[in-house]
């Protein structure tokens, strides 16, 4: 969808740029052929300029470019042409602000293999790790999970990052992620009574009581959030292309799950949960 884009450039909305495909221009190509265009001569060399620097950015793997043009609700264009290079990111706290406040663990995904960074164990690799990448999808991340990644281990971010609340807001779902899920029917089963807070009682659980199936369970918890985020922006690519003229031709498979080594252990979730109703937390 990217190659289909025109929206980046200065001065076209998604009117002018609706006008551009209803006259044939579908892509950066078809721009550059001699097709009439409704635009002056001089509108449409100040645009081949940019088309030209976009080949450029395009062709040295460079999202960012893009990202920093678009409208955060318009960033699923970038998906499909640097789906290679993306790894799906959800952090799990101590709180929800950074002061004073610690990471427990981080997932990584990126569509093949899955990546976890536990606090006194590995986090400290998550810096190098995610430099394999150029492009970060995530649910609030952009105001949650990277301010705070870049506040406690004193990093910088500097991928394009293609945050999924606002391109699901878009489409009219909202509500968190769990609740974007459920709207899309998706089934987290076995994890679908855990959410942020009971994460943070997990925790609590493995360091007050070392007890490693509560950590295992908020692995799998972790995990299984980014794993959700592929899914999510493989629908939310689609049900965009809904009203472009490329429906047909640039729909994308939906991913399959992969499998998840760390389980949710029950014990553990129901004696936490008792402990919940008993005035324990």
């Amino acid at each position: 969808m990217l190659k289909n884009t025109f929206l980046h450039m200065p001065g076209i909305g998604v009117i002018t740029e609706s006008r551009l495909w209803e006259s044939g221009i579908l892509s950066w190509n078809d721009f550059f052929k001699n097709t009439p265009l409704p635009l002056s001569q001089t509108r449409r060399n100040y645009l081949t300029n940019y088309l030209q620097e976009s080949r450029l950015h395009l062709q040295n793997d460079n999202p960012r470019y893009f990202s920093d043009l678009l409208p955060s609700n318009q960033l699923w264009r970038l998906f499909s042409e640097f789906r290679h290079s993306t790894a799906y990111l959800d952090i799990e706290t101590t709180g929800l602000d950074s002061w004073g406040n610690e990471i427990t663990t981080i997932a990584l995904y990126d569509g093949q293999s899955i990546f976890s960074y536990v606090n006194g164990q590995n986090l400290e690799d998550f810096a190098e790790d995610i430099k394999r990448y150029r492009v970060i999808v995530s649910y609030n991340g952009k105001t949650f999970d990277v301010p705070f990644i870049e506040s406690y281990l004193g990093i910088s971010l500097e991928h394009a990052h293609i945050d999924l609340r606002y391109v699901l807001a878009g489409l009219g779902y909202r509500g968190g992620l769990k609740g974007c899920e459920r709207q899309l029917g998706m089934d987290r089963e076995e994890l679908a009574d855990i959410d942020g807070f009971f994460a943070v009682l997990l925790w609590n659980d493995y360091v007050r009581n070392n007890n490693p199936k509560a950590l295992e369970t908020l692995l799998a918890y972790n995990i299984q959030d980014t794993i959700t985020l592929e899914r999510l922006m493989v629908i939310a690519y689609n049900l965009n292309l809904k009203d472009k003229p490329f429906y047909q031709t640039h729909q994308l498979e939906l991913p399959d799950y992969p499998e998840i080594l760390f389980k949710a252990d029950r014990k553990t979730v129901d004696r936490i949960k008792s402990g919940m109703y008993g005035g324990m937390y």
